[in-house]
């Protein structure tokens, strides 16, 4: 917005009077204390340190419905608020209003249903209080010395008309897009004492605006996310502010012996007459500067080349590296804008050193390296809490769940989260995929957008500065690796212009990636991705084939469907009433999967589960068979694409879960539950993707060993040994002197026959791998079938290949049951975490095997303590084997209460023991 100083003379007088009058009336009808709205946040005092950044620590928010009061009136300090709600700093309208009890638990039944929708199809007012010390701001006024006070903010959904003081400093046209960067120079309207600053905030349709959507993952807030979910900042500073402070940095591959860095940064005049500042900076020990000469009101860049500033060459630089691969080292930037000696602004970046490289490999496929070593991405899709709240432990947990499943890569499609999750990331060695996402307006100009959502005009800038601002914030992650400006479509040519446009701008280093999908754009050209799905059930011989949703290319979102919680969960979420619909009625519409009428039931899931296992005779026998049936999928889907990454012919390249997380309580695509809970799935998934493992294949029945380590391994033994469900030992093969190299190489250890005698159609596959001393390095088993699950592949649609005959794995239900002895110990760090230690054996006298056994931390109640993260869990154990877990979790979250284990599994009776 352009700046007028007589006009916001006029409009802070005009403000002044209102404050006056509004002081009267609040006085007479009010008793809230001065400097406080009625029950809503403390005034936030603004920092006076030249480059502060001061986030509104919270608002008071009110529908238009219910305000009369003119805008002048209601964005001026001393207006009452009276009967408005509180709303933290990052808050939509409906994550407020579920803050402050107006509504039941959103999670639970089909509560989410029964909130008025009609509540948000009008504006709220957003309305904050801030108090500054002086209007001056923080350097010393005369001698053109002037400080400047600034707004700075994104994540407004969907727009907003904003003022100060009673005065409009922007309007929604302008303050539109969820993704938008705003920085309103607000000098002249401030104040000191009290000041007031209010958004008046526009109902959100993802379909007419560029903002967030839910498409089918969950059922949608009614609110759509209306809101503020982000920091809006009160920034302060002098004459000349530092802006785009950033680090390109170019590592030397493959040596890594040496990494050039360039420093680039905005220099601006605020004032109104010429200034000369000196801009400085440090790096490390290394420090740089130069001056800048400003006319009234100008910008330059001021750069830091190595060229010219040798000491940006950095010898032996400590390199960032994903989790699985190496350490995670930062480099802290910091500069700082003086003029004649007195400090005018700072800035401070956080970054890393790394080299990412996606070229497309033979096949078209999208292959990702890092420093120079290939990388095969295993990833999970990414959502936020369904109301967009932001928790950064709630974050942290789930991030540190990623890497304990052995994933190396998020995908956060839209819903791209603020500063603090790439910040997580980048510190726990977590890659990134961010990119826009499907199916409503950020698609609308595409071939897969519908007629209603189609951009006009106004669209194309609000999409460009989108994706300058989120280029700028996340370009210095080293956890980011890619930006994908399409998803299931690859945005048209003048939309892409745009968006290159704006990442060259911003000095974008990374892969940008046209899609999601199997398209292309004129200047990205091709995605070499595919979204070929599924997303809903096959069987596990599925992943195997190296077509549609198999493992071959970069599967950008893809998962066999479906996943129930455990019971604990389940009963958490839904009434008694649904659970007993859950089990008795395979075809009824479940609330808790998807509003799209393609996921709306769990038909062919519970099919499934019917045709291979048995039809279920109780929720209990239900959800058992379902953590069984999901542990299998789940483990082929990742173990095929691990396995398939080094083939010389079409090799699997990436392969991203569909989804990792869900944001509500869910019946599908998670890999873990709302609350933290771990079942069949993401014990399948951390077998999987064990550092050194062993697998069987259901195409070829080859017997591999996987490496994703970086050091090769040698002098290995793998076996291999089927039973029928009696326990009774069919097979025995054992392999010697194996060697598999590195960074996700294999080597097959041996084939089974295509038949071996006296095997039972329902069987057992258990496979050991040791090292030369005999010590067990991974073990694996597998219920099997001499009868395959057939595929109809002619018939395939976009979300599924047919089913036309099952695995028979019923025999299953006729193992007798294993008896269990443990030993448990827990011990009590200093720093606020203790760990379970729980021996487990099975101590039968006959050869039944424990089955799938699974150890579940309680508190005395039996309510599951979570997070914790397992060394393994869900395990198989034949007589007189014994196997010794971990568990590490948070003291806290016991509540004071002894720790205790639940131990159940497939055919071992449910028991509880002390776990002191």
């Amino acid at each position: 917005m352009a700046h007028r100083p007589a006009l916001y003379r006029r409009l802070a007088a005009t403000a002044v009077v209102l404050g006056l009058l509004l002081t009267l009336h609040r006085s007479a009808t009010s008793t809230t204390p001065a400097g406080h709205s009625a029950r809503g946040p403390a005034v936030t005092h603004v920092a006076t340190a030249p480059g502060s950044r001061t986030a509104l620590s919270g608002y008071r928010i009110q529908s238009t419905a219910k305000v009369s009061d003119p805008p002048a009136v209601v964005s001026s300090p001393g207006y009452p608020a009276t009967g408005w709600q509180p709303a933290g700093p990052r808050s939509t309208v409906l994550g407020a209003l579920l803050a402050n009890g107006t509504y039941a638990d959103p999670f639970y039944s089909t509560n989410l249903q029964k909130i008025p929708a009609a509540d948000f199809d009008v504006p709220w007012w957003y309305r904050s209080d801030f108090t500054v010390a002086d209007t001056a701001g923080p350097l010393p006024p005369g001698g053109g010395q002037e400080g400047r006070t600034y707004l700075d903010f994104s994540g407004v959904i969907s727009a907003a008309d904003v003022y100060v003081n009673g005065s409009q400093i922007a309007t929604g046209s302008a303050v539109a897009g969820a993704y938008t960067h705003h920085e309103l120079d607000i000098t002249a309207l401030v104040k000191a004492g009290t000041n007031t600053v209010a958004f008046r905030v526009q109902p959100n349709d993802p379909d007419k605006n560029l903002t967030m959507g839910w498409i089918d993952w969950l059922q949608p807030p009614p609110d759509e996310n209306m809101g503020i979910v982000r920091d809006v900042l009160v920034r302060r500073g002098g004459p000349v502010a530092l802006r785009d402070t950033h680090a390109v940095t170019k590592l030397a591959v493959p040596s890594l012996s040496s990494a050039e860095v360039t420093v680039k940064a905005q220099a601006r005049n605020d004032s109104s007459h010429p200034v000369t500042a000196t801009v400085s900076g440090t790096l490390g020990t290394s420090t740089f500067s130069q001056e800048v000469t400003l006319a009234a009101h100008q910008t330059k860049s001021v750069v830091f080349a190595p060229a010219a500033y040798p000491q940006l060459r950095l010898q032996a630089p400590r390199v960032w590296w994903p989790a699985s691969m190496g350490e995670q080292p930062l480099y802290d930037l910091d500069m700082t804008a003086t003029v004649t000696g007195t400090v005018s602004d700072t800035a401070h970046e956080t970054f890393g050193i790394r080299d990412v490289k996606a070229p497309l490999n033979s096949d078209g496929a999208r292959q990702y390296s890092i420093n120079g070593r290939p990388l095969l991405i295993k990833g999970g899709g990414w959502s936020p809490d369904e109301f967009l709240r932001w928790d950064r432990t709630y974050v942290a947990d789930r991030l540190k769940y990623a890497l304990d499943l052995g994933l190396n890569t998020i995908r956060l499609e839209g819903h791209i989260e603020p500063d603090e999750f790439f910040d997580l990331a980048d510190r726990h060695g977590l890659l990134t995929l961010p990119g826009w996402e499907c199916c409503d307006k950020w698609e609308g100009n595409n071939n897969g957008g519908e007629p209603g959502d189609r951009w006009t005009d106004a669209d194309y800038p609000v999409a460009k500065a989108s994706m300058a601002a989120e280029a700028a914030r996340l370009r210095n992650h080293p956890s980011v690796i890619s930006f994908l400006i399409g998803s299931d479509f690859a945005p048209d040519a003048k939309t892409e212009k745009n968006y290159i446009d704006a990442l060259k701008e911003t000095d974008w280093s990374t892969p940008v990636v046209a899609a999601a999908s199997a398209k292309s754009s004129p200047i990205s050209g091709s995605s070499g991705m595919k979204m070929t799905g599924p997303y809903d059930w096959v069987p596990p011989n599925y992943w195997y084939a190296k077509r549609e949703g198999g493992a071959t290319g970069f599967n950008s979102e893809t998962s066999a469907g479906p996943d129930i919680p455990t019971l604990d969960s389940l009963r958490r979420m839904m009434s008694p009433a649904e659970l007993d619909t859950l089990w008795r009625n395979p075809s009824a519409k479940q609330y808790h999967r998807s509003p799209s009428s393609t996921f709306s039931t769990l038909k062919l899931y519970n099919n499934a589960l019917s045709g291979r296992y048995g039809a279920p005779t109780s929720l209990d026998d239900y959800v058992r068979k379902a953590q069984l049936a999901q542990y299998e999928n789940v483990r082929a889907q990742f173990e095929s694409y691990g396995r398939n990454a080094t083939d010389s012919s079409k090799p699997s390249t990436g392969v991203v879960y569909w989804m990792f997380n869900s944001g509500w309580t869910s019946l599908h695509w998670q890999l873990l539950d709302r609350y933290l809970d771990q079942g069949g799935a993401y014990f399948g998934a951390k077998k999987a993707n064990e550092p050194l493992h062993v697998q069987y294949s259901y195409d070829s029945r080859s017997v591999v060993l996987v490496n994703n380590r970086r050091a090769s391994a040698s002098g290995l033994t793998a076996r291999v040994t089927l039973f029928n469900t009696d326990g009774t030992e069919k097979y025995d093969r054992t392999a010697s002197g194996l060697t598999v190299a590195g960074d996700g190489a294999k080597t097959t250890a041996l084939t089974l026959p295509s038949s071996v005698a006296g095997l039972s159609t329902t069987y057992l596959a258990k496979l050991v791998l040791t090292d030369s001393t005999g010590k067990e390095l991974s073990r694996n088993v597998y219920w099997l079938s001499t009868k395959a699950d057939v595929l109809d592949w002619d018939n395939t649609d976009w979300y599924y290949t047919p089913t036309t005959a099952y695995s028979d794995l019923k025999g299953l239900g006729s193992m007798a049951k294993a008896a269990l002895s443990t030993t448990a110990k827990t011990t009590t760090g200093a720093d606020g975490t203790s760990t379970t230690t729980v021996t487990v054996r099975n101590s039968g006298t006959g050869k039944t095997p424990a089955l799938l056994t699974d150890v579940h931390l309680v508190n005395g109640d039996g309510v599951p303590v979570l997070p914790v993260q397992w060394s393994d869990n869900q395990v198989s154990l034949w007589p007189g084997e014994s196997t010794t877990l971990t568990a590490a979790y948070r003291t806290a979250d016991l509540h004071g209460s002894a720790p205790r284990l639940r131990i159940s599994g497939w055919n071992t009776p449910t028991t509880t023991v002390s776990a002191r």
